[in-house]
């Protein structure tokens, strides 16, 4: 979408575009005024234009493509209210071109509509299946709402010492110690008196602003060596901060001259005259947005030039010294662009290219992307997301080298047309507090031990006081393990991992400890009707006491298997046996030692006597009931009775030692 984000000097890219392309359907009339503003960029102009003749015009196709470009004026210098208006007209006259479905749900997303607006990209696929488009808008949709409720964990602050009620924008850090920043800017101290007719606004100039000790920012001031009558800024300047890079596009009286990409050189405290980059590409060919690698052998800008993939393309120039010219200009391929717009790239200190595009799955209007080589030498994008995504254009973002910390533009709520917002992304920050508690009843375990054991071969230990309780810090990228130990328990353990997070955490955990003293029950261990074999859904439950049992090498265990009273006592107890048997084998199978199990079938003689957790399961219980046959059989009704016997049949273990020696 070429909203207000392309800002002034793209507006200036777009005006060339849609002179050379005009929207199907419109009639070319050269002294058509409206038309003629319209191609030359004064946007503004335009839409007067166009409104005063859209009810002079008694041809319907033609009222509607005015229509249209009454939406496309606004669409393009940033009203996206406005623009949604006049879309929605032109639908409403059946305006032919299928674009009108695009245009109207990107403008639909920026305004937050998204129901509505995923309705239009539907119908604009059905039209045009082969552009991507269609398909993007419909996941933008679907990502905004769940990105707005899942924000990233940077912090965003609007820079008022920058901004004016003019249009503030694309940032770039101009010394090494990062006090000194050059933008954009259309405010009222800008070079020359001529109001530009794409923005309503005066034509752009390169600003500067310093940090003082205390903390503050000077009021920005024009960077006078650099600038002109015509439009200048987004700057970009090398590692070594000895040469800066920044765009100028030329205007003459109702044609647009295109834009350029020039270099200065410092010589002290001021910049050389600045010389024309890339001359080789000529006055035909607009190159705007320049961006250069760290080391200085590439440049990145933004092109309208024959043979890109969308409307304005992200390039490059290579060289092998810097002594040496530009290479041929290579596009960055369908990995990066799109058949949109892909603007205002940068370079951070460490390689990843960070750009704005309007094409891909993202909030609405301009969305900023960070792109990385992978191990494959393949481009690897990420959207940045909230809060330095928003519905409005995100765009011109900056970074200091060795920091998550910079600046970026935004047409979001704030001062003026354009902001700039500083971003940082605060250290990240975690820690796990937690509990240990007996199993059985649920009660506090003071005096616990408990280890914290990083993947990072780091172990913290602590001590539970009075209230059970213990904490830890944590560090990124790491897995821990808590284990806990007491006296006259079974060691508990509990996981948390802090990879791939991205937002500060404070975890919480429980880790319950099993009493030695105590028969322990295994939950969820099923059997087929008057059948020994485990089924499937038992594995999870024994799984977990295969770990326990690693997690107390010193321990031995019986195994108990109990039925419920129904069939005769012999048979049960004969499938009891053989049932706590299984048990034991799959635990061997899994490579615990025969001697640390042993297993006992015990029938129905030993009736379920009911607790706390049966309790809280089944609220017709009461506390101590025995559920024997003759107990159960004067509950109410088969659904009562059904339930106390599938609590008696069950698989426990208890511990008979503490103290085996693995021979191993």
């Amino acid at each position: 979408m070429m909203n207000n984000s392309i800002k002034i000097l793209s507006l200036v890219i777009m005006a060339i575009l849609l002179a050379t392309n005009p929207v199907e359907g419109q009639k070319k009339q050269k002294d058509f005024r409206a038309q003629a503003a319209f191609n030359a960029g004064e946007y503004f102009e335009a839409i007067d234009l166009y409104k005063n003749a859209v009810n002079k015009v008694s041809d319907k196709t033609q009222k509607t493509a005015i229509i249209f470009k009454i939406g496309e004026c606004y669409r393009i210098i940033g009203n996206a209210r406005s623009a949604e208006l006049w879309y929605k007209k032109a639908v409403r006259e059946d305006y032919q071109d299928p674009v009108i479905f695009l245009r109207y749900g990107q403008m639909m997303i920026i305004n937050e509509k998204y129901p509505e607006a995923e309705e239009q990209f539907k119908q604009y696929m059905e039209l045009v299946p082969d552009d991507p488009r269609g398909n993007v808008g419909i996941e933008s949709c679907k990502a905004a709402i769940n990105w707005k409720d899942n924000p990233t964990g940077y912090l965003v602050e609007n820079m008022r010492y920058f901004n004016s009620r003019q249009r503030d924008f694309s940032p770039g850090y101009v010394n090494e110690g990062y006090t000194e920043v050059y933008f954009t800017s259309t405010r009222e101290d800008a070079t020359g008196n001529q109001i530009h007719g794409a923005t309503g606004q005066n034509f752009a100039d390169l600003f500067s602003s310093t940090l003082d000790r205390k903390g503050k920012w000077s009021v920005p001031v024009p960077v006078e060596s650099l600038n002109s009558e015509f439009e200048d800024g987004t700057p970009s300047i090398s590692s070594d901060f000895s040469t800066l890079y920044y765009t100028r596009c030329k205007k003459g009286k109702n044609q647009q001259m295109g834009c350029q990409i020039l270099s200065a050189s410092a010589s002290g405290k001021e910049w050389s005259e600045p010389k024309v980059e890339l001359e080789e590409l000529g006055d035909s060919v607009t190159s705007a947005h320049p961006a250069i690698s760290s080391d200085g052998l590439t440049l990145y800008f933004v092109s309208d030039m024959p043979g890109g993939l969308g409307e304005n393309d992200l390039w490059k120039v290579t060289r092998e010294s810097q002594s040496e010219s530009w290479s041929n200009p290579v596009n960055l391929g369908e990995e990066i662009n799109t058949p949109g717009n892909e603007l205002y790239p940068f370079v951070h200190n460490d390689g990843t290219l960070y750009f704005s595009s309007d094409s891909r799955v993202g909030l609405g209007g301009l969305d900023i992307f960070k792109a990385a080589i992978d191990e494959t030498g393949s481009w690897r994008l990420e959207n940045m997301k909230p809060p330095i995504n928003s519905p409005e254009d995100d765009f011109g973002i900056v970074f200091e080298a060795e920091m998550e910390r910079g600046f970026f533009s935004s047409s979001r709520k704030g001062r003026g047309n354009d902001d700039i917002f500083s971003f940082v992304l605060p250290p990240l920050e975690f820690s796990v507090i937690g509990v240990v508690k007996d199993e059985r009843n649920d009660q506090i375990l003071p005096g616990s031990t408990v280890k914290s054991v990083g993947s990072d071969g780091i172990t913290v230990e602590a001590t539970t006081g009075d209230e059970g309780t213990f904490r830890f810090m944590l560090k990124p990228g790491t897995d821990y393990v808590f284990v806990a130990t007491q006296p006259g328990y079974l060691n508990g353990k509990e996981r948390e991992s802090t990879r791939g997070m991205d937002q500060s955490k404070e975890f919480e955990v429980t880790i319950y400890l099993a009493s030695t003293t105590h028969v322990i029950e295994l939950p969820n261990i099923f059997y087929d009707f008057a059948k020994w074999d485990l089924r499937p859904e038992s594995m999870v439950s024994l799984d977990n006491l295969v770990e326990t049992l690693d997690d107390n090498p010193n321990v031995t265990i019986e195994l108990m298997s109990h039925t419920d009273s129904r069939g005769t006592p012999a048979d049960n107890q004969e499938l009891s046996q053989k049932r706590a048997q299984s048990v034991v084998d799959y635990l061997i199978s899994k490579g615990i030692t025969p001697d640390r199990l042993q297993a006992k079938g015990y029938g129905e003689s030993q009736p379920k006597v009911v607790d706390e957790k049966v309790k809280t399961q089944y609220d017709f219980f009461e506390l101590e009931d025995i559920l024997t046959e003759g107990f159960i059989n004067q509950l109410e009704g088969a659904e009562l009775q059904e339930k106390a016997h599938q609590v008696n049949r069950r698989t426990e273990f208890r511990v008979l030692s503490t103290d085996y020696i693995p021979q191993n």
